[in-house]
């Protein structure tokens, strides 16, 4: 498999601005190890989130990516790679503010179940039966508004610890 390929499993538009996405761990026979290459137009917005159970990295192929963490937004040019760990202190949004198409691949731990927080939009999603995979749906996800949580366990159950 090459990373510079156009074997695109998935495309998405943006107001315009076309985002392609090619898998590469599975077909490699990945188990534990996942990889999506990413090409962004210009002017495809990232979401800012973060995983609980899986580390990132974002590797830049070509152009420039603009990437959003905690410490605020800066651009990886080709070369570049930056690690998102687990938790909010690996927060992060990627996205293309240039003027010409980015190409990255995003390098993931694959491990299942995960929950993933969303702070911008105060959303958390639950993914369990397979990995979270960009343009893949995993066999259980559900997302609800942080807000909507129950207070605790017993809210659930209806019943009160001793």
């Amino acid at each position: 498999m090459n990373l510079y390929d156009s074997d695109w499993d998935v495309e998405r538009s943006f107001e315009g601005a076309r985002m392609r996405m090619m898998h590469v761990g599975r077909p490699l026979g990945g188990e534990l190890i996942g990889a999506t290459v990413f090409e962004l137009e210009p002017g495809v917005p990232g979401t800012y989130h973060f995983h609980h159970g899986n580390e990132e990295w974002a590797l830049v192929l070509e152009g420039t990516l603009t990437v959003r963490t905690p410490d605020g937004a800066h651009d990886l040019g080709a070369g570049e790679v930056l690690a998102f760990r687990r938790g909010p202190e690996g927060a992060h949004a990627l996205s293309n503010t240039s003027r010409q198409s980015c190409r990255f691949v995003v390098l993931s731990s694959m491990r299942h179940p995960d929950v993933i927080e969303y702070p911008d939009s105060g959303v958390v999603g639950a993914i369990a039966g397979d990995a979270p995979t960009a343009g893949r749906d995993a066999p259980f996800e559900a997302f609800f508004r942080r807000e909507h949580a129950l207070g605790d366990y017993s809210e659930v159950t209806g019943h009160r610890p001793d």
